[in-house]
């Protein structure tokens, strides 16, 4: 069994929460919805078979949930190439291989845009294992993406590496604790809220407390 540090990427590597709140924007206004987007950015985290209900409500989401999802993914593609990782984000990544633990990029995304992702942190060479929306039945909130994780890495202790309440709230269903950035633009109180345990302004502040990180894990039962 192994040690794993479970890293988000929307937000968290890649700067990529702006792109996904002003699709959700275009979509959502394609069907005469306009929520602001400040709402549609603290929903950014979730995926889109919870984001929708939540920024716009059951009717919206009953009458037009998977064709936003779609027009969703036609306003994102052309932003994709606009995205791009942290700067600091290969040498924290580089760090905690250093180190010997076991490292896993939990997504949701669609498969594709996951591997732009890892090209952009060099995923591939780095991370033991990744996964995609192909890996989970619900997304964050929902626990299953951080248990997919684990499950891939076979750790039986994890922490949690994140930028959205979403991802502490999710990883705390499983009693893995999550350290957060600002670098998604939520504020200290809402991550501190949410269940994180600490929050740092950057990727470099939060490498700089890699060590101390790494001494809240703690083992946590194994699903199945």
């Amino acid at each position: 069994m192994s040690d794993a540090i479970i890293f988000d990427v929307d937000g968290t590597l890649v700067d990529s929460n702006y792109q996904h709140a002003l699709a959700w924007y275009r979509a959502l206004r394609r069907y005469g919805i306009t929520v602001p987007l400040w709402q549609i950015h603290r929903a950014i985290g979730m995926g889109g078979d919870q984001l929708v209900t939540h920024v716009a409500g059951e009717q919206a989401e009953a009458e037009h949930g998977d064709a936003l999802r779609r027009a969703w993914a036609e306003e994102f593609e052309p932003m994709l190439p606009e995205i791009s990782a942290f700067a600091d984000a290969i040498p924290l990544l580089t760090a905690v291989r250093d180190r010997g633990l076991t490292l896993v990029l939990a997504s949701s995304g669609a498969p594709q845009h996951v591997r732009a992702y890892l090209e952009l942190v060099d995923g591939q060479r780095l991370a033991d294992d990744w996964t995609t929306s192909e890996d989970v039945a619900s997304t964050k909130p929902a626990p299953d993406l951080v248990q997919a994780a684990m499950n891939k890495a076979a750790a039986t202790s994890a922490v949690m590496i994140g930028d959205s309440t979403w991802d502490a709230r999710a990883a705390g269903k499983l009693g893995v604790p999550t350290f957060a950035v600002r670098t998604g633009g939520f504020s200290d109180t809402e991550l501190h809220d949410a269940g994180a345990v600490a929050v740092y302004d950057s990727l470099a502040s939060l490498q700089a407390d890699l060590d101390r990180i790494i001494g809240e894990m703690a083992p946590r039962p194994r699903a199945g």
